[in-house]
């Protein structure tokens, strides 16, 4: 996060805030399960395996719609090249249309399928030599960052290191509480 731009930093805290958007209305109709956050649904899901747990197969289905985003946004920004972050988020756009369109079509399972494989495919925007460099729709590799970066700064390292994961989880945060209101 800290070797990008300025812009494309503030274009990571808004795609955080839009997945965390998308993720509490996800959340809300699925009544506890992710349309982002995939590490719950693993949890969920792999509890299912040995107790019944409800909406344990549909935590599958939500990891399977993800996993296909993500391979589906990778697909479109390799094929755009040098567009790569235009092309995929046009493409975020017309999924997250899809899905908004399926949610007033009574979709009661595709809407959250097809928001799931949106905030999947919105990781394919930041790739550094082929590795998503900032994660959108998971913040626990940013959270760890950040507190190693505070860390360091309270050690008389650098004193502001430490920011912009603070934002980026502060986006998600208040996309989550703007889509929870909603």
């Amino acid at each position: 996060m800290r070797r990008h731009e300025k812009g494309e930093r503030l274009l990571a805290i808004g795609l955080a805030a839009l997945a965390g958007f998308v993720d509490a209305l996800g959340f809300l109709s699925m009544g506890g399960l992710f349309v982002s956050f995939m590490s719950g649904n693993s949890t969920r899901m792999a509890v299912g395996v040995t107790s019944a747990v409800p909406g344990s197969l549909a935590a599958g289905a939500l990891i399977a719609a993800f996993v296909g985003g993500v391979m589906a946004g990778e697909a479109v920004g390799r094929l755009a090249g040098r567009w790569r972050k235009q092309a995929v988020l046009g493409f975020l756009v017309l999924e997250l249309l899809a899905a908004g369109t399926a949610t007033l079509l009574r979709g009661a399972m595709l809407a959250p399928l097809l928001m799931a494989f949106a905030m999947g495919s919105a990781n394919a925007v930041f790739q550094r030599e082929g590795e998503v460099s900032v994660g959108v729709t998971y913040m626990t590799g940013t959270l760890v960052k950040f507190g190693q970066h505070l860390a360091a700064a309270l050690a008389g390292g650098p004193r502001f290191a430490w920011a912009s994961y603070l934002l980026l989880w502060l986006g998600l945060v208040a996309g989550a509480v703007a889509g929870s209101a909603a």
